[in-house]
């Protein structure tokens, strides 16, 4: 494992530590969707002018082309910046775009990465459906092909930002009477296209990012195939390894800073019994610090996991084992918040700490669930029978 970084790759962090510090957004982030939309694809055409673009995508694309270890080094700069997490782009960004790269044809790639890139348009997901979450196989949504058409019907859900977007990743089961993985197609959606209907659904946050979809005879032309008819479950993998690969650096990268914002937060509040402060308090010094010790623990393990992928080529299997702890250090870590605050982690209104607590319930849901990830821990890592 290779920790230390060449005197190229410090020379791109000082670049890129330069540039984030002149241009950063100094307004904060709005909280309605619609405008939240517009200032993360505003900030998207900055970095997009300024060549910051694409950090992973290949130059021939327009992206940055950099390496795994630039990937790393932007992804902590970024994060140290406090540069906002542009999440309405995130899937056209790191699913649909990098998808594209691998299995589009030209025309698709000369339509999409463009307007990807430059911020122009929000891409959502149309993978899971109500009786097909985790076993993403058994999805039932289904087109005909007719004519130059495939003909879609059926429903998804847990769509993120499916009321703003404009293009779906869309999965849909073309050949009913194929084995489960062999008979699902990989189609560009156009989200404004007749029979779509779409209704937000409200979390425990208050907040209607994600959507139910629904499609009643939506007709979707037979060129925005990605790959082949039934070869979408591959295309499906392509498009999962780079949510479970480098996709999730900067959120790794960004809980560090939570954790020394935790510590200050114990420093300022009073502990039980309010006699003093919430970080005098044995326990909770005790899991502060293992707080801390188990993000550098995914920091060595991110890092293990990068300087790997680049001397082989491709991502293993350790990207679940990353992606395990990620998911459920940061439900520990929301849970301290909420123990450090005490009574008023449950007042009204909630406090950012718990909002983020409210939110963090489905880390080890999203992206394959705990479950699946031990799954391909125990068949890909430890050999394990199916």
């Amino acid at each position: 494992m290779h920790l230390r970084f060449s005197p190229a790759e410090e020379a791109f962090r000082a670049e890129a530590r330069a540039w984030l510090e002149a241009n950063m957004p100094r307004t904060p982030r709005p909280t309605e969707l619609g405008a939240r939309a517009a200032y993360d694809q505003a900030w998207q055409r900055r970095m997009y002018d300024s060549g910051w673009a694409g950090i992973a995508w290949p130059r021939a694309h327009g992206g940055r082309g950099a390496t795994l270890m630039e990937q790393l080094v932007w992804c902590e700069e970024y994060a140290r910046a406090g540069a906002p997490d542009i999440s309405t782009l995130f899937v056209g960004l790191n699913h649909a775009g990098p998808t594209l790269v691998a299995c589009g044809s030209e025309e698709q790639k000369a339509a999409h990465l463009p307007p990807i890139l430059r911020g122009e348009v929000i891409w959502c997901q149309g993978f899971s459906e109500p009786n097909a979450g985790s076993d993403l196989a058994s999805l039932q949504t289904r087109a005909a092909v007719e004519g130059d058409f495939l003909v879609v019907s059926g429903q998804k859900v847990w769509t993120s930002f499916a009321h703003v977007a404009q293009f779906q990743e869309l999965l849909v089961r073309t050949d009913p009477e194929a084995p489960r993985h062999r008979g699902i197609t990989w189609v560009i959606c156009p989200m404004d296209a007749p029979g779509i209907e779409i209704r937000p659904i409200t979390t425990l946050t208050g907040e209607s990012d994600f959507c139910e979809v629904f499609y009643d005879h939506v007709k979707i032309p037979l060129r925005n195939v990605v790959g082949q008819l039934n070869d979408g479950w591959r295309v499906a993998m392509a498009t999962l390894s780079f949510e479970r690969g480098t996709a999730f650096l900067a959120e790794q990268v960004r809980l560090s800073r939570r954790v020394d914002e935790l510590v200050a937060l114990a420093r300022a509040t009073p502990g039980p019994g309010g006699r003093r402060r919430a970080i005098d308090d044995d326990e909770i010094a005790r899991r502060l610090a293992r707080a801390r010790a188990e993000v550098d623990a995914l920091r060595a393990m991110t890092y293990r996991s990068v300087s790997l992928a680049a001397r082989m080529g491709v991502p293993g299997a350790e990207a679940s084992m990353i992606r395990l702890f990620f998911s459920e250090l940061v439900q520990r870590i929301d849970l301290l918040a909420m123990d450090v605050q005490g009574a008023p982690a449950v007042e009204t209104p909630a406090s950012r700490w718990t909002e983020l607590y409210l939110a963090g319930l489905s880390q080890t849901i999203g992206g394959g669930t705990k479950d699946i990830q031990r799954n391909i821990i125990g068949e890909r890592v430890l050999g394990l029978p199916r």
